[in-house]
């Protein structure tokens, strides 16, 4: 399942020659898988401050909180309509141990966040805080187990303790903290990165302790079974994932892939944020493209070796990682976010959605001031950035079913770095709506489109565009400098024509007779 990109012309620079139409082509009879809602989830670590002063700032704040969450933040993530949200890490979630984060504030010990800048964390934010947020945003929870520094029986003990109804030793202790009722928790990630901060172990070893800790994930609610997510590879590591499938794929039910967007040279020159030129531009979507290589690739080998078993693939960090913001602090990863990563978020929801007969979930890293988040927060202010805006706009494709389309565009080339101008993606929701999700990767030229609905009979169409330079973004003094406008489109007898603005990402929603 993908979407195919026919080019009808190249050049050996970027764009010097006449526009093309560029048509994008629906197949809606091909169409028979749902997009899981949890491709759009969240991930939410203690780093820098995602989670003390992004999602969290206690009662006592003077900022609006509603029990300790600021009421900005929780009100535009509602707007998002987040399907799941991943804590506590990321390498973070290796070295946490959960017990320190229950029970009476004044109580739980510190510790020092060793991954992320040396700081000391006050563990106020712990497993109350984080799934009483879950509740409040309507999200599901999914929780990432310690399994490089812990141990089998904290991680069981704390499925326990989340989810157990009856007269366990856990369910005594959750009571005795304030919560009758045991929380909804399903998805279960056994490690993180165990290839690396999460324990640096070999593949074969991570598979067998896999098998052990998914053995004492057990079930405390009839209705509630974990979902098992197996510590996946990184980038390319197909062994990685070989192994772990071959190995441990009868107690599994998915495993994670880790891809970050990294338009530098190495991981000590990745990239400003802000300050980048045509060709970092255009380097960044050649880059971020190739996740559609690594879904295809090690989705083929999860089908290869699971010998029948239904596991899918997770994405639970994707994104773009740049140098840090000027002047900010190196281990808390706060950057800016552009008008280019509101299209590397497009690039990447369009592959996921056409992919979603494998790619089960995916986070993008991360929530609030760390990485590519939503939100970016300063005191009292908080400001959405473009990509969030690109997840409001492609929240329709939530659950929906996924039609087969094809984008008939031209390349844009710069040396071996080829980059199609236009990159979509369609679905039919179960009232008949049909969106239509195009992102013109183009950073100087306009693009006119003729999407061809393949036989749905439109009874209207409606449009939304967010635009502007590669480099625009929203600060705190100008929060609406990059947003959503509407977009001019017309019908025709088989779908409609638009003109998509350089730079831009596009949502249609039409509506069957």
């Amino acid at each position: 399942m993908k979407t195919v990109l026919v080019s009808l012309m190249a050049a050996a620079t970027l764009p010097l020659f006449a526009q093309k139409d560029a048509s994008i082509r629906i197949y809606p009879e091909q169409g028979n898988q749902q997009i899981s809602k949890h491709i759009y989830g969240q991930f939410a670590e203690h780093l820098g401050t995602c989670i003390y002063g992004g999602l969290w700032v206690g009662p006592e704040s003077e900022i609006p909180n509603t029990q300790g969450y600021r009421n900005d933040v929780l009100n535009a993530l509602k707007e998002l309509k987040i399907p799941n949200l991943r804590w506590p890490g990321g390498c973070f979630a290796d070295e946490y141990h959960w017990m320190d984060g229950i029970g009476p504030k004044e109580n739980r010990p510190k510790m020092v966040n060793n991954n992320w800048g040396g700081t000391i964390e006050d563990n106020s934010f712990g497993t109350h805080e984080f799934l009483n947020l879950c509740e409040l945003l309507g999200c599901e929870p999914y929780i990432s187990a310690n399994v490089g520094s812990g141990t089998v029986e904290e991680m069981a003990k704390w499925v326990e303790y989340m989810t157990s109804e009856g007269d366990s030793p856990m369910a005594r202790l959750r009571r005795q903290n304030g919560r009758d009722k045991a929380w909804k928790v399903k998805f279960i990630g056994v490690g993180n990165e165990s290839w690396g901060c999460g324990g640096s172990m070999r593949p074969e070893y991570y598979a067998d302790l896999c098998r052990q800790y998914a053995t004492y994930l057990r079930s405390y609610d009839a209705g509630l079974v974990p979902y098992k997510i197996a510590s996946g590879a990184n980038v390319d590591d197909y062994h990685w994932t070989r192994t772990v499938v071959e190995r441990a794929g009868q107690c599994i039910d998915a495993v994670s892939l880790h891809y970050y967007t990294v338009p530098g040279p190495d991981w000590q020159h990745k990239g400003s944020a802000t300050d980048f030129d045509r060709d970092a531009y255009y380097t960044t979507l050649h880059k971020t493209l190739r996740m559609e290589e690594l879904v295809e690739n090690h989705s083929r080998i999860i089908r290869r070796f699971a010998k029948g078993r239904p596991i899918g693939l997770c994405v639970d960090e994707w994104g773009t990682w740049y140098d840090v913001e000027p002047g900010t602090n190196p281990g808390f990863l706060y950057q800016q976010n552009t008008m280019r990563d509101a299209l590397v978020a497009a690039v990447n929801l369009n592959i996921f959605n056409n992919h979603c007969d494998t790619v089960v979930m995916a986070n993008i890293a991360q929530l609030v001031n760390v990485l590519q988040a939503m939100l970016l927060t300063e005191g009292d202010k908080v400001v959405l950035t473009p990509t969030s805006h690109v997840f409001a706009m492609y929240s329709g494709h939530q659950g929906a079913r996924q039609l087969e389309s094809y984008a008939e565009t031209r390349m844009l080339r710069r040396d071996e770095e080829q980059v199609p101008e236009l990159h979509v993606s369609a679905s039919e929701q179960s009232d008949g709506t049909v969106l239509v999700t195009a992102a013109n990767l183009n950073d100087t030229e306009p693009v006119p489109v003729n999407c061809l609905l393949g036989g749905i009979h439109a009874a209207g169409v409606t449009a939304r565009v967010l635009a502007g330079a590669p480099f625009d973004h929203n600060t705190f003094d100008r929060p609406e400098a990059v947003r959503p406008a509407p977009l001019a489109v017309t019908p025709t007898e088989t779908g409609f024509t638009a003109v998509l603005p350089p730079c831009s990402v596009a949502a249609f929603t039409v509506c069957q007779k």
